[in-house]
């Protein structure tokens, strides 16, 4: 998208952090799986923000205090362009937008929806969050208690978890398999990559139907996520947070790892890649989402529509019959 300050009027400052959005997105983009490692990915880097060296964040800023302060501006200012790309978006209605979220337990994802798309019209965005399968979603195929809910051209769909919980809690829990009633023959090793199969196909099919695909991994570390369960139970304003059941999966941490991991690898492309997204620091994880789906949007270059000839007589047409009231 080149976005030069005189295009849909953005500013210059917007054009730049537009830039440094789509910069920042690239640093966590996964776009192809081959030889991905987990294990490599730092939950706690905060990139270019280290030193406090970042060209959009004053010189002044300086301290902790000054660099918190410095990021919620920038925040701020990412969270106005993301709207003002939405209702474009909304408007032009050729495209639409799909954000899919996946975390261990308490890694941000509400807190991480709430914050990037605060500035969203409603009216252009759904936030559908999946929890355990009902009777009626088991009886049909894995994907389709997501894929009957994708967003409609000009809209941003936002899915809280997805079809990925088909290849990770179900890979760890393999009684959840069980209750999906498949044909036992069709129960083999290889159901895994077959998932995995089915997953890109569909999510190439969206691509070539006009749906930009984003897919983000909030990547928490074991030591961040007890700090903040413990948050969760000593303070009663989040006790409602809280379920032992989440205390009970961090004894399959290890498992859950290998699959996110198996799960990036095998499913990050071109049309659909993840980004995944340090989450031990909050607000660097809310920069780098936001940064995404700036990036996202820019890669469409959303614009108002523009009236052709025809158009322009019809208004002028209904303007001099207001008139002439």
């Amino acid at each position: 998208m080149a976005i030069d300050g005189s295009n849909e009027g953005w500013s210059e400052r917007d054009a730049a952090l537009i830039k440094a959005a789509r910069k920042l997105a690239a640093r966590h983009m996964v776009r192809d799986g081959d030889g991905f490692r987990l294990s490599k990915h730092d939950s706690a880097d905060i990139g270019a923000f280290e030193d406090g060296d970042h060209p959009l964040i004053p010189e002044a800023a300086g301290g902790k205090d000054g660099m918190k302060q410095a990021t919620k501006d920038l925040l701020a200012d990412g969270v106005r362009i993301v709207s003002r790309m939405q209702d474009m978006l909304y408007a032009q209605n050729r495209w639409s937008v799909l954000l899919v979220f996946q975390a261990m337990d308490a890694a941000g994802k509400d807190g991480v929806i709430k914050h990037v798309m605060s500035g969203i019209n409603p009216q252009g965005c759904e936030v559908h969050s999946f929890k355990a399968p009902s009777a009626e979603e088991l009886d049909h195929d894995f994907m389709w208690r997501c894929t009957r809910l994708a967003p409609r051209r000009g809209m941003i769909g936002i899915f809280n978890r997805s079809y990925y919980e088909e290849v990770l809690v179900v890979r760890v829990h393999r009684e959840y398999l069980a209750k999906q009633q498949l044909p036992p023959e069709l129960v083999t090793d290889d159901i895994w990559d077959e998932r995995f199969k089915d997953m890109r196909a569909w999510e190439r099919y969206m691509a070539r139907n006009g749906t930009i695909v984003r897919k983000f991994f909030l990547n928490v570390s074991r030591d961040e996520q007890k700090k903040r369960f413990l948050e969760r139970i000593d303070d009663p304003a989040k006790n409602w947070k809280f379920s032992s059941a989440d205390v009970a999966e961090r004894a399959h941490w290890d498992e859950y790892m290998d699959a996110y991991g198996d799960m990036i690898r095998n499913t990050a492309s071109d049309n659909a890649p993840w980004s995944v997204v340090p989450a031990d620091n909050k607000w660097y994880t809310r920069l780098v989402v936001a940064a995404t789906v700036i990036d996202a949007l820019a890669s469409v270059d959303p614009r108002y529509p523009v009236l052709d000839d025809a158009g322009k007589s019809r208004l002028s047409a209904a303007r001099a019959e207001l008139m002439a009231e």
